[in-house]
Formats: structure tokens, sequence, C-alpha cells
């Protein structure tokens, strides 16, 4: 177990302390899991489609093999419940959700804007969360204050502190997904001061949000939990929130097996979070 590793209970949260400590170390894990992911990357990468019809592929494999084999190690007994693997895992009153490559769509067309998430879950919520981009060479973590690294040779540098930005005058500054538009995204935008919209795909919004680099991030159609829980936690540590339909924060771990997430709008700024009207559920699609 790494030195900077707190031993963690399923019996306690953890403190303040241990929580920035398992952030730094969720970044650390999630950075080497970037290592492997680059690799693919640059070397071509098979892959196929799911069930649902989302695209898995030899990196998806191979990162959470290495991130589930690095928590298991420095937390044993702390339950992981990863993409590939969910349905096999329960949560607990603490768990791991993991992404080992979020924007796999992304990753095989060689744009570089995937993500690695890890967070750490207490209860409902997340308590300690990393968010890498390998190709872009940032790592975003937080426990309870959200920081972010430059990434060299598939280790973090030293973090600095980021915040999110109060909404500009010349207006919002809108992450937009470049392959899951849906028209209530557009419908719920309309109703905010919306002065640019910026393609960003994957849970790289959150680190862009969390840093100032934009203003709201809307998503109507479906996604999981291990989508959001870490993008969630860095965006809230960094002053920002994300909200769902009746306009509270989400909990996880609320449906074993399925860890289906309802629509969302994360903002920079948390004074718009009551300007938006959500759908109850998400979008039927043709």
């Amino acid at each position: 177990m790494p030195t900077s590793a707190p031993v963690l209970s399923l019996d306690r949260p953890p403190g303040p302390a241990e929580r920035e400590a398992v952030a730094f170390r969720l970044a650390e894990i999630a950075c080497a899991a970037g290592v492997i992911l680059r690799q693919h990357e640059l070397g071509g990468c098979r892959h196929h489609l799911k069930a649902d019809g989302s695209p898995t592929s030899q990196a998806d494999l191979a990162a959470e093999a290495q991130i589930v084999a690095a928590l298991s190690e420095t937390w044993p007994g702390i339950p992981v419940i990863a993409e590939e693997t969910a349905a096999e895992a329960a949560p607990a009153a603490l768990f791991f959700l993991v992404d080992p490559l979020d924007g796999t769509k992304d990753f095989l067309k060689g744009t570089g804007e995937y993500t690695v998430n890890i967070a750490l879950i207490a209860g409902e919520r997340p308590v300690a969360a990393a968010l890498a981009a390998p190709a872009l060479g940032r790592v975003w973590a937080a426990g309870d204050r959200a920081v972010e690294a430059s990434v060299t040779e598939g280790r973090p540098g030293a973090f600095g502190p980021v915040s999110a930005r109060r909404v500009p005058a010349e207006g919002m500054t809108a992450l937009v997904s470049r392959s899951h538009g849906e028209a209530a995204d557009e419908a719920c935008l309309a109703a905010l001061p919306v002065g640019r919209r910026h393609g960003v795909s994957s849970a790289l919004k959150f680190g862009l949000l969390a840093c100032g680099e934009g203003d709201v991030y809307v998503r109507c159609g479906p996604t999981m939990e291990w989508d959001t829980a870490a993008g969630d936690h860095i965006l809230t540590q960094a002053g920002g929130c994300l909200v769902g339909p009746d306009g509270r924060p989400f909990g996880y771990g609320r449906r074993p097996g399925q860890y289906r997430n309802g629509p969302f709008a994360a903002f920079g700024d948390p004074t718009f979070a009551g300007r938006v009207s959500l759908p109850a559920t998400c979008p039927e699609r043709a």
C-alpha cells in the first residue's frame, strides 16, 4: 500500500485529511491507467459493440483491469463498481465507481477527448475523485478542494487549486456533446444566457467547468453513474454544481445492476441552476 494512501473502513466515512489523500492516490491510479490507454491509442485498438450499441475495446478492458487491481491492492475490502463489470457488483456504505475509458468513440477516432474517471462514494455522494485526460496531459482531483496537475510520463505533477467561474458578461459558454446531443438539451439551454457553444466529448466537460473554461453542461440523454460521479465531485468542490430534474444533487449507488442516471445540468455558477427545467426522465430514442 502506498504510504500516502489512508486505510479505509466500511464502518466509517473518511475524514477530511483522508479524503484528500485518497484523491491524490486516485489521481496516480487514473494517470497510470492513462499510460495503458495511450499505448492502445497510438498502436491501434480492436473494439466491438456491446449489447446497448456502445463500443468497448481492448483499451477499456486493460485499463479497467489495472484500475481494479490497484484499488483492490490499496484498499482491500472496498467494493469496486466498474463499467465493464457493473452488473457483478453491489454498492456498500463505501465503494468506488470507475469508468476506465469515458469517451470510447472519441478514443477510437483519435480526438484525444477521453477520460479516466474514479470516484469514492460514501453513502450516496462522492467524497474523493480523480479525472484524468491522458491525451491532453491533464488530471483533476478533489477531496474537499478541487485541484489540477499536468501529467508527465504517466504521473501527476504538482497540484494547484482550481475554481469554477461566475458567468462572464458576454454570456455562458455551453459545453455540448460531439456525439450525444438531444433536442431536450437545446430546449434547456434556450432558457440560459448562452453566448457560445463549444463541442467537447466525455467527462472532460466537468474538468473544464471546474477550472473556469466553460459554464454549463446539460445532458438529458442516458448516462451511467461512473460517467458522472468523479466529475460531479470535482466540479462541486470547485464551487459549481450538478443537479437532476428535482434540483438536487445526484445520489450514487441508487440502482444495483443498473446504475443509470437521469437528466442533469452541471453549472460552474450554481446561481443559474434554478433556471433550467430538465425533463423528468431521459427522452426515448427512436
